[in-house]
């Protein structure tokens, strides 16, 4: 288990947490069937529409692709509404099921 003061000096914790204040960070899920080009689709999204993808975990369960990513969509032209239609199309093409949510409404409806 980390004590507090040794994460504050892990290399770059301090970018990290500055990098992080001002962010609008969102949660994405993408569950379905696996198939190739699913994260080449969901990223394109991001990068055409300026959303930086800060953090992203995928892996394969049977035959199911799921991923989940932490984005920062605080300098995209687009609303979180707006996003969430393109990502809903995206996910139609790859016959998998995409949702995102503000962070702190996905931490809240997982908090134990």
């Amino acid at each position: 288990m980390w004590q507090k003061n040794e994460i504050k000096n892990l290399p770059g914790f301090h970018r990290a947490l500055t990098q992080n204040q001002n962010l609008m960070n969102a949660i994405v899920t993408v569950i379905g069937e696996d198939k190739v080009g699913i994260i080449a689709g969901v990223s394109s999204v991001m990068a055409e529409n300026n959303i930086n993808i800060l953090d992203i975990s995928q892996t394969i369960m049977g035959n199911y692709f799921t991923m989940i990513m932490m984005i920062d969509i605080s300098k995209s032209s687009k609303d979180m509404q707006a996003i969430r239609k393109l990502l809903e199309k995206t996910g139609e093409k790859f016959d998998v099921t995409i949702n995102i949510q503000h962070k702190d409404v996905y931490e809240a409806m997982h908090r134990i």
